[in-house]
């Protein structure tokens, strides 16, 4: 075996894993089931039971996409300066010691520091240890896919953690099934971690960027996170991730609760089932944007997702056709997916790779408060209102403001492609040209 297949097969070993850790983190997906039993808990009340405000229901799961996106400025500056391996393991520990706080408790702050803020900042610590080693291994022509994989096993997770995670709370209960999923992901996560690395230093990938990519290796700067905060591209990509994030999030974190009207008792099947189209949408946009370009790929899944967000307000209102509102969650989960692939390219293709773990990481910052905002208005929209109308209206607006702000990055890219093709021309007839003299110099001298 020669070395450029020893290097493949050592880049696929740590994407594969980067993916495996991200399968087992994607449990912050299945919120909405143990949502639903914290919800019946507060309605039966008694000893033991939770206690908490109706429309604070939500605020686990809020808090803990914020620690999520704000703790991986501080895990990608740890995973540039050490390493993946050690960021993933802390943040395995993390999730496990969260989640085993929660399953000793049904006190409302007790949650939010577990669930919140320690399984939160696990979940960023293992995520933004996933994906850029991974990047690290393969050509630019392959971004898009690469991240695109890697971050497709978060949204695959609920496939086997919900229908998993509705048995146990039958059977077991919350709170002793937030321990064992504790346990068991503190484990699977550690071990997986062994097999993340970087390249040696001076490593080239293997290949040219295939023609119609979305970005030449060359046309790459390696900027550090000041000269980042300074690009007006990377404000247009925040705010676009802000919306297009928190739209999505809104969706998933009442999943169960907007299924419940027309599926009943096998709402839950509805959390694993969008999991495909989550995962789906990250492979999706990955593959798509290598090819017709990253800020074409954004624009048509926000104008998309606007679409899908206005047909959800006749579709839920009352007890909708069962089938109707399972497509139409899944493909609002398939058009949030495709924000998980397309700014970890993004973040690549304008900023570079040197410091990705941190500016990365303060990109991600929108996806977090993007969660927190819009999750939050929209329970307390749900809880003042009764359903989902004006929540999904407002998402729908926004999103469409969204892919109007993005055609600024496509303009721009265009631009530069027309300059750059303007360039080659004339270059080309200036060599036609300076041909053309030189024979008839010679001819001259004959």
């Amino acid at each position: 075996m020669n070395a450029n297949q020893t290097s493949n097969a050592r880049g696929w070993t740590v994407a594969l894993a980067g993916t495996g850790i991200n399968l087992a983190l994607g449990i912050l997906y299945t919120w909405s089931i143990f949502k639903g039993a914290i919800s019946e808990s507060i309605k039966a009340g008694g000893p033991g039971s939770f206690n908490w405000e109706m429309a604070s229901i939500n605020d686990p799961y809020a808090v803990c996409c914020l620690m999520f996106a704000f703790s991986m400025i501080i895990a990608g500056k740890l995973q540039d300066a050490l390493g993946p391996r050690i960021t993933a393991i802390v943040g395995g520990l993390m999730v496990g010691g969260g989640f085993f706080m929660v399953s000793q408790t049904t006190n409302y702050w007790s949650w939010i520091l577990g669930f919140g803020v320690l399984a939160g900042m696990g979940i960023g610590f293992g995520y933004s240890a996933a994906t850029p080693p991974a990047l690290k291994w393969f050509s630019p022509a392959k971004t898009g896919l690469i991240a695109g994989i890697v971050v497709s096993g978060f949204g695959l997770a609920s496939v086997y953690i919900a229908p998993l995670a509705n048995y146990m709370v039958s059977v077991a209960g919350l709170q002793k099934s937030m321990m064992i999923f504790g346990i068991a992901f503190a484990i699977v996560v550690s071990l997986l971690a062994l097999l993340l690395s970087n390249p040696p230093a001076g490593y080239v990938t293997g290949g040219a960027p295939k023609p119609g990519a979305a970005q030449k290796a060359s046309d790459s700067p390696e900027l550090s996170p000041k000269q980042m905060l300074s690009s007006g591209k990377f404000y247009i990509l925040w705010l676009a991730y802000f919306i297009g994030a928190g739209a999505g999030l809104m969706v998933i974190g009442s999943a169960k609760g907007m299924a419940a009207a027309s599926l009943g008792e096998m709402a839950f099947l509805v959390v694993a089932i969008m999991a495909v189209g989550n995962a789906a949408g990250r492979l999706v946009a990955g593959v798509v944007s290598d090819k017709i370009g990253r800020a074409n790929t954004l624009i048509i899944m926000l104008v998309f997702q606007a679409a899908l967000m206005f047909a959800a307000i006749p579709v839920l209102r009352g007890q909708g056709n069962p089938v109707l509102v399972t497509l139409l969650v899944t493909f609002l989960v398939f058009n949030y997916g495709t924000n998980l692939a397309l700014f970890p390219a993004f973040a690549k293709d304008f900023f570079g790779m040197k410091n990705f773990g941190m500016n990365y990481g303060i990109l991600f910052s929108a996806w977090g408060l993007g969660g927190f905002v819009l999750v939050r208005v929209a329970e307390m929209l749900k809880v003042q209102t009764g359903g989902y109308t004006a929540s999904f209206a407002a998402a729908g607006i926004m999103l469409l403001v969204g892919a109007m702000m993005s055609l600024s990055l496509r303009t721009k890219k265009v631009a530069a492609e027309a300059h750059v093709s303007v360039g080659a021309e004339s270059s080309s007839i200036m060599e036609e040209e300076f041909e053309e003299q030189e024979l008839a110099t010679q001819k001259t001298n004959r």
